[in-house]
């Protein structure tokens, strides 16, 4: 049962309608101060019994959603399809945040915005780094080493990430902490039957099509703990960054000369540009996207982080020539 209330965020282009998004964000900022949405002042009231915990990207929501009790409020500021990297905060965000017992965010500059905001704001909630628990990849960006967020792309990294979760939790809510354990241990087990379905998954590929090019660089982690190559990306690790007319040639060249079968889209990036690629490079470009920094919306095939990673997974082995069988949840 989903416990979470989704605070609304700005799914939009940021670059898009600057003066609609202050103008919808003061109103949120106006509503949620004025009690006229009772569901939104619930999770951010700190008056109540309940501990309020606000998490930023929707991927740690649902990993705190997954491990939590139903004493616990949960608050995610990030909606699905958002982008972390270009998020722009408005005004509701800073009140949910001051009202929070608990703030888990998942740090190496993920979320930018948000990470700015909760340092400014007054805020006197516990802090946590859940992504931080693992330690990064480097990879270079302008002669800079940078530490390469997207760690939840391996499955085991994702079980580090609960423990810092569960550990948090439980010291928020000590009275429940025998239950978050307990859920934390029951979805550690599946995580750990996840991370070997992927293994197996992949190895269904034939080894010259286990190679990737995907929109932004948010697949290392994925790469390396399931036996892949990333061959090239049009951007970063952050999507703020433009790619430029060599950085796109010399992706349609290296297509080329690895001949992938296939090349991928993100959910949360526009796909014209990499469309384009696909154009010049003659290759396919995989029909279902690829989920990056965000889980699918509610009620879809990838609403949650286990089934994020079993589309991603699927989407790869279908396009790349494996064979894919679907992902079976074991019983706790």
């Amino acid at each position: 049962m989903k416990r979470f209330i989704h605070r609304r965020a700005i799914a939009e282009d940021p670059g898009k309608h600057s003066l609609w998004k202050l103008a919808t964000g003061l109103i949120l900022g106006f509503c949620l101060s004025s009690c006229t949405n009772p569901e939104v002042n619930r999770a951010g009231d700190s008056s109540g019994s309940q501990p309020q915990v606000v998490s930023t990207s929707t991927i740690i929501g649902d990993l705190a959603e997954s491990i939590a009790t139903e004493d616990i409020q949960l608050t995610s500021i990030l909606t699905p399809g958002v982008d972390p990297h270009i998020y722009e905060p408005v005004p509701a965000d800073s009140i949910a945040l001051e009202n929070a017992d608990l703030i888990l965010y998942n740090g190496y500059n993920l979320e930018p915005g948000l990470i700015n905001l909760m340092n400014a704001a007054g805020v006197n909630a516990r802090k946590v780094a859940v992504g931080e628990v693992v330690t990064p990849l480097q990879l270079e960006k302008q002669a800079a080493r940078t530490p390469d967020p997207h760690v939840w792309g391996n499955a085991m990294n994702a079980i580090a990430m609960v423990n810092g979760i569960r550990d948090a939790l439980s010291e928020l809510s000590p009275e429940n902490a025998a239950a978050i354990q307990e859920n934390a241990a029951n979805y550690t087990a599946t995580l750990e039957e996840l991370h070997r379905w992927i293994q197996g998954q992949i190895a269904t590929i034939p080894p010259e099509n286990r190679r990737l090019v995907t929109t932004h660089d948010a697949f290392q982690y994925y790469a390396q703990g399931y036996g892949l190559e990333i061959i090239g990306t049009l951007i970063g690790i952050s999507t703020e960054e433009q790619p430029s007319a060599q950085t796109v040639t010399q992706l349609v060249e290296e297509i080329k000369r690895t001949q992938v079968p296939a090349i991928f889209a993100e959910t949360t990036i526009n796909s014209q540009l990499i469309r384009t690629v696909a154009a010049e490079a003659g290759v396919k470009l995989a029909e279902q996207e690829l989920y990056s920094d965000s889980i699918g919306t509610p009620g879809s095939e990838s609403d949650s982080y286990i089934k994020m990673m079993v589309s991603n997974t699927r989407t790869v082995v279908e396009a790349l020539g494996g064979t894919y069988t679907p992902f079976v949840v074991p019983e706790n």
